[in-house]
């Protein structure tokens, strides 16, 4: 049997893989490889959360393959030229791998296939990804779409239940030759966990791989999907799925998520809002294939001369470590540092004090997040981002501010999020907990160490804001 090389990145999966399911339909001996070459990604190289949780999702992908006489081999890059050499080395006959839509590594993929298949090599890739490709869906213009609602309409009106695939379970055909397959490195080798034992607590609250993944799935399906339209914004609840970084990853697909959604026994209004959040990531991949200049600048060309505030070390630090002054600020920040993940509704209310209140641009809270994050994704991160500081996509007015006290106060009513993750805090009554600032000799009291006033305080940072953006100037023509 003829060997196909498969080519896994973001793809951790072995269930509803289509480069896998290629080879083997295609009567390939498959051979699993990692290339490890962030060097191609660009400005937007993986960072430590996300190397760490890769680090874990390799190992279980390698243990999954092992079980069907199979094992993953990782290599360094470059990646054409590894992928050149193991071609040669095997005399394999393809090239199979799934996209990724990252601007970077979108161009270097098309380099890689042009290559490939100018030397007669078949080389082939799949929409392993997402339910819809990024140009697939569009306007009766032939435009792409700048608003979620008109945009998700569209994409539901063409829906079709993709076919799920399970890989088969018995052992795989084997190498003629195991030994004559370069081995690549150990996995150690890439050295993508974080030292002093950062990570530790992520995995508290996640196991990365495929049955991480599945068994992530079936909890949510299971407990977490009936009224989640509720709980979905409440951080001290468990009320959403956490399957984030599973997608990233990978080690899930979309599909399968999709559909154990509409098939559960849950209120449709719920089904539908988590699958409108599925909508929102396609959203994501959708706006960035169109405008991939959005990772670093805005979209909105009225910020152009928007008047941001130089950033000042210690004011960014302070956010990045829970140190505003703020507690619902301060709660997410350090539940990010701890957890590597937020909960979404603070993630909205930390950027929007970072963007509004501080009036820092958006791209000092993505670099951040991008790495703490577990589950960043350049595509969501970059919308998100631009979202909540009014400069992207969508119609959310920019001259909203969201208002952290009120915020606390509606979603974290009585106080227990904060007392979580600012356990100094926990002594305070309702509503200094949300407020600290305004009894300075109870917060002395109860959190010497505690910032005695916010970095901004909301109204004041809203008065800011709202100044700013009233200097504007009218987009360009």
């Amino acid at each position: 049997m003829a060997i196909a090389l498969v080519w896994l990145r973001d793809d951790l999966r072995l269930d509803d893989n289509p480069a896998l399911r290629a080879a083997i339909e295609g009567g390939y001996i498959p051979l699993a490889i990692y290339v490890h070459a962030p060097e191609e990604e660009g400005d937007w190289a993986p960072g430590n959360a996300s190397n760490a949780w890769r680090h874990r999702s390799l190992r279980a992908l390698d243990e999954r393959l092992r079980a069907r006489g199979s094992r993953l081999r990782v290599f360094r890059g470059p990646t054409l030229q590894t992928l050149q050499s193991l071609l040669v080395a095997t005399d394999a006959e393809a090239v199979f791998w799934n996209r990724r839509y990252e601007p970077a590594v979108e161009r270097r993929d098309a380099a890689i296939k042009r290559a490939l298949r100018g030397q007669g090599v078949r080389a082939e890739s799949f929409n392993g990804a997402l339910l819809f490709e990024p140009w697939q869906v569009e306007t009766r213009q032939g435009d792409p779409y700048r608003v979620f609602t008109p945009y998700w309409k569209t994409a539901l009106a063409s829906w079709r239940e993709p076919a799920l695939w399970d890989a088969p379970t018995a052992a795989w055909p084997t190498l003629p030759d195991e030994d004559a397959v370069p081995h690549g490195v150990a996995l150690e080798a890439l050295r993508l966990v974080p030292g002093r034992g950062w990570d530790g607590g992520f995995w508290e609250r996640f196991a990365p791989g495929e049955a991480g993944a599945r068994a992530a799935l079936e909890r949510f399906v299971g407990h977490g999907l009936v009224g989640y339209g509720l709980r979905r914004d409440f951080p001290a609840r468990r009320g959403t799925s956490r399957l984030s970084p599973h997608l990233h990853f990978g080690e899930v697909s979309v599909a399968r998520v999709a559909a154990a959604v509409r098939a559960a026994e849950a209120p449709a209004d719920d089904v539908e809002r988590f699958v409108a959040e599925l909508g929102w990531r396609e959203f994501a991949h959708h706006l960035l294939h169109h405008f991939p200049g959005t990772t670093d600048a805005d979209l909105n060309p009225r910020f152009r001369d928007f008047d941001w505030a130089v950033p000042q070390p210690r004011i960014l630090r302070a956010w990045q470590h829970g140190r505003t002054g703020v507690p619902i600020v301060d709660a997410g920040m350090r539940e990010l540092w701890r957890t590597g993940w937020m909960h979404n509704r603070v993630r909205m209310v930390a950027a929007s004090y970072l963007t509004k209140h501080l009036r820092m641009h958006w791209r000092h809270g993505a670099r951040w997040f991008w790495d703490t994050l577990v589950d960043a994704d350049l595509a969501s991160n970059g919308l998100g981002w631009q979202w909540v500081a009014g400069t992207g996509a969508d119609a959310a007015p920019y001259v909203r501010v969201f208002n952290p006290v009120t915020q606390a106060a509606r979603f974290d009513p009585d106080g227990s999020y904060v007392a979580r993750w600012l356990p100094e805090l926990a002594s305070l009554p309702l509503p200094l907990r949300h407020a600290p600032w305004g009894d300075p000799a109870a917060l002395a009291r109860a959190a010497p160490d505690y910032p005695r006033r916010p970095l901004v305080e909301p109204a004041e940072g809203r008065r800011a804001a709202l100044r700013a953006y009233a200097a504007i100037a009218p987009p360009r023509v």
